[in-house]
C-alpha cells in the first residue's frame, strides 16, 4: 500500500502484510467453528482430531475464547527516519502483532466481540443459534453466522438453511455488515434468490460516528426470521418455470460462455471448457438432477459451477467462497444469473 511519495511503510508493516497469506487447512481447522454438523455434515477441510466442529450450535463462549479473545489496536506509523506520520495509523492484532491494515485517522475499528458477538447475542433465543464463525486473512476478516436449528425443505425438495451473517474487517475489504443469505444444503452453495433488497442487509462504516448506529444494527438482526418464506417462494416460482435442454444449451453458449470472433486460442479453450462443465452439471450432476428441466435447475447448475467448479487463483476454495459471501460477490453473481434466466 503506497501512502505517499515522501515516506514509506516501515519493514514491520510490510512483514505484517506478508503474513496474511492464503488460508491453509490447518488455519481453517483452528480458526473456523462449524455448527449443526448433524444437519449438514462436516466441512470439507475437517481433519480427524480437529475440535472445531459441533453437532449442535456453536457455543457463544467458544467463539469468544477461541476466535475473538483479542482486540484490534491502533498503532502509530513512522517513516524510515522515525518521523511520525500524523495522518495515518496501523490496525494491529493485540495478540499476534499482525498488521491488518493502514488507514487515515478517521477510521474506527469495530471490535469483533462487540459488533459480532454482543450484537448477535441480543437475538439468540430458542429458535436461533450460531451456525458458524471464523477468521480469514490472519483475522483481518471475521464473521459470525446465525441460523435456525432445523433445515427447511420446500415442497419441491430443496433443502436450505436461512442465515444471517454478521461480519467485519480490518483491511478495508468491507464495512461491518449484517446480511441475510441462504445456504443450499445439497450443494453447500450460498444463494440469494428471492431475498428482497429492502432490508436484506445493513452496513456500518468504520468511522467515529459508527457507535451511534449500534441500536440500528441490533434492530437489523431481526431480519433473519423472514428469510425462509422468501427463499421458499422464489424456489417455487423457479421450479414452476420449465426449461428444456436446448434452452439451457443456448443460454450456456450465447450468454454464459460465448465464443466470439477474434477470441484468442486460450480464450476459446476456456470458453469451451466452461461450456462443457456447465452442460455436464445440467445433464449428469446429482446436485442438479432433481430440478433439471426447470429454471431452478439451471440456477442450481450455474451456482454450483461458480462456487465449486470454476477455476480460481486461490488454492483454498472454502476461504475464497466465504470471502465472496462477505463482500457480496455471490449476490451480484446471483442477480446476473436470474436476469439471464428471466430473459429465456
Amino acid at each position: 500500500m503506497r501512502i505517499g511519495c515522501r515516506f514509506f511503510i516501515p519493514n514491520f508493516l510490510v512483514e505484517g502484510f506478508s503474513k496474511m497469506s492464503r488460508e491453509t487447512l490447518k488455519w481453517l481447522n483452528e480458526n473456523t467453528l462449524i455448527g449443526f454438523t448433524d444437519k449438514r455434515g462436516k466441512a470439507w477441510h475437517h481433519r480427524a482430531g480437529s475440535t472445531n466442529h459441533y453437532s449442535g450450535p456453536v457455543p457463544l463462549e467458544e467463539v469468544e475464547s477461541r476466535l475473538f479473545a483479542w482486540t484490534a489496536e491502533e498503532r502509530p506509523l513512522f517513516t524510515g527516519k522515525k518521523i511520525g506520520i500524523p495522518d495515518f495509523k496501523a490496525i494491529v492484532r493485540s495478540d499476534t502483532g499482525l498488521v491488518m491494515g493502514v488507514f487515515k485517522q478517521g477510521y474506527q475499528p469495530h471490535q469483533p466481540k462487540q459488533w459480532l458477538l454482543e450484537n448477535v447475542s441480543t437475538i439468540l433465543d430458542d429458535e436461533l443459534a450460531i451456525g458458524s464463525a471464523g477468521l480469514l486473512r490472519g483475522g483481518a476478516q471475521a464473521w459470525v453466522s446465525v441460523e435456525v436449528p432445523d433445515t427447511i425443505q420446500t415442497p419441491e425438495g430443496v433443502k436450505f438453511r436461512p442465515n444471517l451473517i454478521a461480519a467485519t474487517s480490518f483491511d478495508g475489504s468491507l464495512s461491518t455488515v449484517y446480511k441475510r443469505i441462504v445456504t443450499n444444503v445439497v450443494c453447500d452453495n450460498t444463494m440469494n434468490a428471492g431475498l428482497r433488497e429492502d432490508g436484506q442487509q445493513f452496513r456500518v462504516k468504520h468511522s467515529s460516528k459508527s457507535l451511534y448506529r449500534l441500536t440500528d444494527a441490533r434492530s437489523a438482526l431481526a431480519i433473519v426470521h423472514s428469510v425462509g418464506d422468501e427463499f421458499g417462494a422464489a424456489v417455487a416460482k423457479l421450479c414452476a418455470q420449465h426449461m428444456v435442454d436446448r434452452e439451457f444449451e443456448r443460454l450456456v453458449r450465447e450468454q454464459l460462455a460465448p465464443i466470439e470472433t477474434g477470441d484468442s486460442r486460450q480464450t476459446e479453450r476456456n470458453a469451451r471448457r466452461k461450456q462443457g462443465e456447465l452442460l455436464r452439471l445440467w445433464r449428469q450432476d446429482e446436485r442438479v438432477a432433481p430440478w433439471r428441466g426447470t429454471k431452478f435447475g439451471a440456477y442450481q447448475a450455474v451456482s454450483t459451477w461458480q462456487q465449486h467448479e470454476a477455476r480460481i487463483r486461490s488454492k483454498n476454495r472454502a476461504a475464497r467462497n466465504m470471502g465472496y459471501t462477505l463482500t457480496g460477490k455471490w449476490e451480484a453473481a446471483d442477480d446476473t444469473t436470474l436476469s439471464l434466466l428471466a430473459a429465456v
